[in-house]
């Protein structure tokens, strides 16, 4: 099945992901493909580096005529997001991920394909690899971490690099040259319950929600996809006003940085209106279904008879989870007034968990803007608090800041517009990019972002466009070129 990928042009850059994407390398689990990027440096003669949090960083000196250009940093990150579909049996642990050609696409059967950020580390190795493409002197960078935290941009130290260039190679729109993204911080909400024993005269019920498009919780904030943590807590919410039901167990969403695509409740409602229940929860689930049926045609709601859970929530916390999870952003919460079409402000509900006596609701807020960032993470600390919770605030990270007077990005856009006969797409993102982190400890670096079509990243739909990646290789090779002196 990989095979066909390996026969793609440019060759050197598909074979490399081919290679790469037989290394399971989920993030905060990055051994085995840091012991493989390592391997492959080494391999080549090339100077080595593994930095104290698992980052590797392979030099390469300039080809011939070349010497008196600006070093270049290379940079892509080495983990990838692991989503899969709930009829996938794949252990994304111990097995590589399985590509197939669509037409003008390549997708994985299943699952996450990891072309983010798969192509930009195939990319870089190919260039490493490369004895007949000119360039200047490179630092290849590998970061580890970047889906879960940025914790490989944020451990990496000052010194370790001279380049005066990084390529961030992250972006996933091949018309769209980056310079600027949004920052970050994960808001999660947690506590304790007490557990009552289910009264006899209740019955047992699942409910789940899937079906759901998912997608990346930044780039896509805006498109008006659906959460299924939020639709299912719709669910629960009139189910307990109007049928006494009662939650004994939810799981909800996966990662942090994905839109949740299913979620599922273990119930328990009064055997007297079980009909009535039945009967308006369909009601209710079609009415969602048909506000949701141009973004999320596929949407299922199954209600389905299960044995009497055994325990329940407490009534009085129930009611406030629900109320706080009704009451919480998800989605847009300030455009910006800057940047035209730019999401600034945004949040995702992405995983909820309320089992064995404990709560717990963990959710991504971004925003290009530091105050409206702690805005926000601040009203939803507020939310949960009202009902209970205990809100932490953690894994902040900056944004980028864009820089339009770069020489880089004046090299790249005239470039661009030589090459496909049209100017780029110059934007901020509301994507968090590692450049704003990686700019703090080298401040005076020139930082551009940029890379293939991709679509879909961060859910089994993901997919990276044939052509595109041929456009995409064409501008790195000659961006190389030009990288100007130092």
């Amino acid at each position: 099945m990989n095979s066909e990928i390996r026969q793609l042009e440019p060759k050197a850059l598909w074979n490399k992901f081919a290679d790469l994407n037989a290394v399971p390398r989920p993030s905060k689990k990055e051994e085995r493909v840091i012991a493989f990027m390592k391997d492959f440096g080494e391999n080549l003669g090339l100077k080595t580096i593994e930095d104290e949090v698992g980052n590797v960083i392979i030099k390469k000196p300039a080809t011939a005529g070349m010497e008196d250009r600006t070093i270049v940093v290379m940079q892509s990150h080495l983990d990838m997001v692991h989503q899969k579909n709930g009829d996938t049996s794949f252990d994304f642990d111990t097995q590589g991920i399985e590509m197939y050609v669509d037409g003008d696409w390549v997708r994985a059967k299943g699952t996450t394909l990891g072309a983010d950020n798969g192509l930009g580390v195939a990319t870089i190795m190919a260039i490493l690899e490369s004895t007949d493409i000119p360039h200047p002197a490179i630092e290849a960078l590998f970061t580890i971490d970047e889906e879960t935290g940025m914790t490989g941009a944020m451990g990496l130290k000052g010194g370790l690099l001279s380049g005066g260039i990084l390529l961030n190679l992250d972006t996933e729109e091949d018309d769209e040259i980056g310079v600027g993204c949004a920052g970050g911080i994960d808001v999660t909400a947690t506590r304790s319950y007490e557990e009552e024993e289910t009264p006899e005269f209740k019955i047992g019920y699942n409910i789940e929600v899937k079906g759901l498009q998912g997608g990346h919780s930044g780039m896509q904030i805006h498109e008006g996809l659906g959460n299924a943590n939020k639709i299912l807590n719709r669910l629960l919410f009139d189910g307990f006003e109007n049928y006494g039901l009662r939650i004994s167990e939810i799981d909800g969403g996966s990662l942090r940085n994905a839109i949740p695509r299913e979620s599922s409740a273990i119930v328990a409602i009064d055997a007297i209106h079980e009909d009535a229940f039945l009967l308006e929860i369909n009601i209710l689930s079609n009415a969602i279904k048909k506000e949701l049926k141009t973004m999320e045609p596929d949407l299922i709601i199954e209600v389905s008879k299960i044995e009497t859970p055994k325990s329940i929530m407490d009534l009085g916390v129930q009611e406030g989870f629900t109320r706080a999870m009704y009451t919480a952003l998800n989605g847009v919460y300030r455009m910006s007034a800057d940047i035209p079409d730019l999401v600034e402000t945004s949040n995702n509900i992405a995983r909820v968990i309320v089992k064995d006596c404990s709560i717990k609701v963990g959710c991504l807020t971004r925003s290009s803007v530091e105050s409206s960032k702690m805005d926000l993470a601040n009203t939803l600390r507020a939310t949960f608090e009202l009902t209970g919770c205990e809100v932490t605030l953690s894994g902040d990270y900056p944004g980028w800041t864009p820089n339009m007077d770069s020489e880089i990005l004046k090299v790249m856009t005239k470039l661009y517009e030589e090459l496909n006969g049209e100017k780029p797409h110059v934007a901020a993102c509301h994507a968090g990019l590692e450049c704003g982190i990686l700019g703090q400890n080298y401040p005076e670096m020139d930082m551009i972002s940029f890379g293939p079509n991709i679509k879909g990243a961060h859910s089994p739909d993901e997919r990276a466009q044939i052509s595109s990646v041929q456009k995409y290789w064409n501008f790195v090779l000659e961006i190389l070129k030009e990288i100007p002196s130092k």
